[in-house]
This record gives C-alpha cells, structure tokens and sequence, in this order.
C-alpha cells in the first residue's frame, strides 16, 4: 500500500508542477496520466511472479489503459498543455514503475 501512496505522491508533485507551468489544461492532463498510471500499476503488480503468459496479458491491459487515457485527454482538453502535461507526468512515472513494482 506505501507503494501506491509513494507513487501517488510522486505523481501529485508532478501535477502541481505541471499546474503552475501550464494552468487548468495542464492539470487535466496530468490528472488522467496519473489515474491512468495507478490503474496500471494496479493491473500488473498482482501476476509479477506469475507465468509470462497471464504477465503479458496484465502488461498489455496496463498500456491499453494508458493509450485509452491518452485518447481521453486529446477528447477531453485538447490543447498542447493538457498532451504536454500528460506526457510530463506519464514518462516519469514509467520510468519509475519498476521501482513500485518489487
């Protein structure tokens, strides 16, 4: 559970930053790259000892999720601030992912 409260910390600051940078649209974006990330995160961190096959299939619903959240966000709000904010707080959260995910 202090996993997910980490992430979601991590995830926050980056909305704020995404906030002051870029305003409401900014925060849209960001917002739905959070939920999206959690939502993954959430997906695959049951079946991470499990055989590749039920992995896979958790891992493609996770970027199922993310590309469903990207196509929300252009729908959405679809100014430059909202896909940048996305795109903001989505890469870092990725590139932490493995960490959240032991």
């Amino acid at each position: 559970m202090s996993a997910y409260l980490l992430l979601a910390g991590i995830g926050i600051a980056l909305v704020g930053i995404a906030a002051i940078l870029g305003g409401r649209p900014a925060v849209i974006g960001g917002a739905i790259a959070l939920g999206a990330q959690l939502w993954a995160v959430a997906l695959l961190r049951p079946v991470m000892r499990s055989p590749n096959p039920a992995f896979m299939a958790r891992w493609l619903g996770g970027m199922g999720v993310r590309l469903l959240a990207l196509a929300a966000t252009l729908i959405w709000s679809p100014t430059l601030a909202a896909s940048l904010a996305f795109l903001g707080v989505l890469l870092p959260l990725l590139f932490l992912e493995t960490r959240f995910l032991r």
